[in-house]
């Protein structure tokens, strides 16, 4: 039972419907956990950065936070001291050196961030929308799951980057992602990522398993972003807290996610109307 102290987590009925989009925002959503959506967002930022472009990872996951783990960092400052402790977020965003972007880091297991109200949420999206111009691209590594305050931010966000495998719940909880947000905006641009394949033609095997369900049942195509292949160096490079690019920039893995990254570098276009 939550505390009587406590704020109460974001529902949907408390959040706006339509909300301002950030055009150079990309969420990497998954509907899942153990798909790999965080090391994704890493690699991806780090291979935007790598393309000359100003990349931002903000770590969106309120409860469980793990972007700092991976990359070895020890941030002085995360999103509790932006949210409870008067700083903007500008002022807790972390250069990681080496690859050459900036961190936004969370806090893992904190219950305050994980039950984040309605106007806390709305507020920490309106701080990311004001300093989201100050770059070229903001990834949002977002939460496991379907609920509202994970939904929310991605709506936010111009594109969404659903990442499954082909496990069958992985593929189910990608589809509820999918279903939901485009109950939320039919307009929303979801772009597919099939990750951990075991080569290519299995990895567009994957993806047109979750197509044909996209087709049948939601009357939607979403495209294929990328297919990232099985590689034994990414669990190196998690082990080693190293991007993957810095330790192994030359392994298929890495090969793929700047494949993904080149066809992001010219962005997401902005909405007709800029709303969300």
């Amino acid at each position: 039972m939550t505390p009587a102290s406590a704020p109460a987590p974001a529902s949907p009925q408390a959040l706006p419907l339509r909300a301002p989009v950030g055009r150079n925002l990309i969420a990497v959503a998954s509907g899942k956990g153990g798909v790999g959506k965080t090391w994704l967002s890493i690699t991806l930022t780090h291979a935007l950065a790598k393309a000359g472009r100003r990349a931002l990872l903000f770590d969106g996951d309120l409860g469980l936070a793990n972007v700092d783990i991976q990359l070895g960092l020890q941030p002085e400052q995360d999103l509790a001291a932006a949210l409870g402790g008067g700083l903007a977020l500008d002022e807790i965003a972390q250069h990681v050196a080496a690859p050459g972007f900036e961190v936004i880091a969370g806090r893992s297991g904190s219950a305050s961030l994980a039950a984040l109200s309605a106007a806390g949420l709305t507020a920490l999206a309106q701080q990311l929308l004001a300093l989201a111009p100050r770059y070229d691209r903001v990834v949002l590594d977002l939460g496991a799951g379907v609920d509202a305050t994970v939904r929310y931010l991605a709506a936010r966000c111009a594109t969404s980057l659903v990442v499954t495998t082909d496990e069958p719940t992985a593929l189910t909880d990608a589809y509820a992602f999918m279903k939901l947000a485009l109950k939320q905006d039919p307009r929303a641009d979801l772009r597919v990522v099939i990750n951990m394949a075991a080569s290519r033609a299995e990895g567009e095997q994957t993806y047109a398993t979750l197509r044909k369900a996209c087709t049948s049942f939601l009357k939607v195509d979403p495209p294929l972003a990328g297919i990232i292949r099985r590689d034994p160096k990414v669990k190196d490079a998690i082990r080693s807290q190293e991007p993957l690019l810095t330790r192994h920039p030359n392994c298929d893995a890495a090969s793929d996610v700047e494949a993904l990254a080149r066809d992001l570098a010219a962005g997401p276009a902005p909405r007709p109307d800029g709303g969300g």
